[in-house]
């Protein structure tokens, strides 16, 4: 069973910068190539944020372009958000997701909250 779980939410001053970390467990991240950061703000559909296509290339949201990092770490099965430059328009619930088997697997989700 795949689990993934996000940590480093929280609440932030326009401007500033967090990192965001999904942990995944029940197989190896690098047997999940396809896997990255989707954001859902009140009212508004679930967005990916950033994430890692099938071949290791990566890809962003035009919003975040510039401001985000997303990157890996294969053997602490890790998938990390590094978010600079925060905006108010940024804040939204961060979920991890991963295709995986025919099957997308999502995490719980953590809160990033932007205050201007």
């Amino acid at each position: 069973q795949v689990q993934l779980v996000e940590s480093g939410g929280g609440l932030v001053q326009a401007g500033g910068s967090l990192r965001l970390s999904c942990a995944a467990s029940g197989t190896p991240s690098v047997s999940m190539p396809i896997i990255g950061w989707y954001r859902q703000a009140p009212g508004k559909q679930r967005e990916l944020v950033a994430g890692f296509r099938n071949g290791g290339s990566t890809t962003y949201a035009d919003s975040v372009k510039d401001r985000f990092t997303i990157s890996r770490d294969n053997p602490k099965n890790t998938v990390d958000l590094q978010m600079n430059s925060l905006k108010p328009e940024d804040t939204a619930v961060y979920y991890c997701g991963a295709y995986y088997t025919g099957r997308t697997y999502w995490g719980q989700g953590t809160q990033v909250t932007v205050s201007s």
